[in-house]
């Protein structure tokens, strides 16, 4: 019971720290893992060593699969690539559904491109199409947040998903956990765009709404600031070949082994490792780089890409120390078996995550920190097996939307870009965030009904 309550003062220190001082998540995490372990009793001589083997154990296995799929979001997002997709996504649905258009676009995107990048982008894609389709600017803005948001907490490579699948131990199952996060999301997309359809008579009511008007031109200024735009092969191939590559791979090392364990199986298990698929990734790329200088373009988008993965990959391994600290306490299967006994299961670690994501706003620092803490308690509540790990991923995923407010940089991004005010906002974004987290719960416990 000493250890519980210390591992929940442990865990107000995490939320107070980086909620009310604004410490970074990296240096508040790995604090974190020292309080724990000095205040648990454990050996000062082992200290260090817990940390150091949590925080290099799980880079070791997800760290540079984050830090690809990091860099083949840059150059998709500088190379246009996005622009395609979404264009791509507009020539096939046609003009009859615009917030479902603008929710897919979103969906898709938001899969290699953080989903703050994402809405930047495509902002003025979305302002245009809400002029020439005379629909609501709110109901549209909400429609493309909620869409890039649904897959950025749910469907590796996205960082968050990577660094929750490696806590784990899924870092082998990735094939696995990017299926169940395509379905999971795409329900939790249709909630986002159920709710934004509220909206479709609500204008913006922030300050500078007028000026959307304008939007339509600065869409067309902007598409012709990339040139020539990659074709729909070339802006798709880089996220979606890897992700084949891992799904394949997955189905091949599956325990009957359904392709057999001659040279096929051989091949695709190679080729459907992360690490390997998404290097096949970068490489497909490299296509995306218009001009002379294409390697040094190319040598300039790699910095850029480390320059964004490096935070996660502080913030990941920081993750990792914290967790392999609370694996050497007790706490991890005291926990699992009152937790059992209150017949929570599933919801455990969505109440966390939520809980972790409102007070501090991070959905990676949720995913992260959620997934450290849960690990060791997975067997005592019935989701030790492969396919109960890859459910309470998504389980913490919903956690980890739920709910975007003031304190998470999406908010502000969707606020100010679409010109309505903090109020309409909660109304239209936060709610919509609230409607996405519990209907991926939802769907998560149905899963567990089915699956487990």
């Amino acid at each position: 019971m000493g250890t519980l309550l210390i591992l929940v003062a442990v865990i107000a220190f995490i939320v107070l720290a980086t909620a009310r001082f604004k410490l970074h998540p990296f240096l508040t995490l790995l604090l974190a893992a020292f309080l724990l372990s000095l205040l648990s009793g454990l050996p000062l001589a082992d200290t260090a060593k817990n940390i150091s083997n949590g925080f290099g154990g799980i880079l070791g296995y997800i760290g540079l699969v984050i830090v690809l799929g990091t860099i083949i979001g840059v150059i998709l997002e500088k190379s246009g690539a996005a622009i395609t997709m979404a264009e791509t996504v507009i020539r096939i649905l046609g003009p009859r559904f615009p917030t479902l258009t603008v929710s897919i676009i979103g969906y898709i995107v938001s899969i290699p491109v953080f989903c703050d990048s994402g809405y930047v982008i495509l902002n003025s894609l979305k302002q245009s199409l809400a002029n020439r389709m005379r629909v609501s600017s709110v109901a549209m803005s909400v429609a493309l947040a909620t869409g890039l948001y649904a897959t950025h907490t749910f469907v590796p490579p996205t960082p968050g998903p990577i660094a929750a699948a490696g806590n784990l131990g899924l870092e082998s199952s990735l094939g696995l956990v990017i299926g169940v996060g395509v379905l999971v999301s795409a329900f939790a997309a249709m909630a986002g765009l159920v709710w934004a359809n509220r909206f479709k008579n609500e204008l913006p009511d922030g300050e500078g709404a007028e000026e959307l008007l304008e939007k339509a031109e600065e869409f067309e200024e902007m598409k012709q600031s990339y040139g020539a735009l990659p074709s729909t092969f070339n802006a798709f191939a880089p996220i979606f070949v890897p992700i084949i590559l891992i799904c394949l791979g997955s189905v091949a090392s599956f325990p009957t082994l359904p392709l057999g364990d001659g040279h096929t199986y051989e091949i695709l298990n190679f080729l459907g490792q992360p690490l390997n698929a998404l290097l096949i990734g970068l490489f497909l790329s490299v296509r995306l780089i218009k001009g002379k200088n294409k390697l040094e373009v190319f040598s300039e988008h790699i910095a850029a890409g480390l320059v964004s993965a490096a935070p996660i990959l502080l913030i990941t391994g920081a993750g990792g120390a914290f967790g392999a600290v609370i694996k050497a306490t007790d706490v991890g299967s005291y926990l699992g078996m009152t937790l059992s006994g209150l017949g929570i299961g599933i919801f455990m670690p969505f109440i966390v995550s939520a809980a972790l994501k409102s007070a501090q706003g991070s959905s990676t620092v949720a995913l992260v920190t959620t997934s450290a803490l849960v690990a060791p308690m997975l067997g005592d509540i019935g989701l030790g097996s492969e396919m109960g790990r890859v459910l309470t991923v998504m389980a913490i995923g919903a956690g980890a939307m739920t709910v975007s407010h003031a304190n998470d940089s999406f908010f502000w991004v969707v606020t100010q870009f679409s010109k309505m005010s903090v109020p309409q906002a909660y109304r239209a974004q936060t709610m919509a965030t609230l409607v996405q987290g519990v209907t991926g719960i939802a769907v998560v416990y149905v899963l567990t009904l089915i699956l487990l």
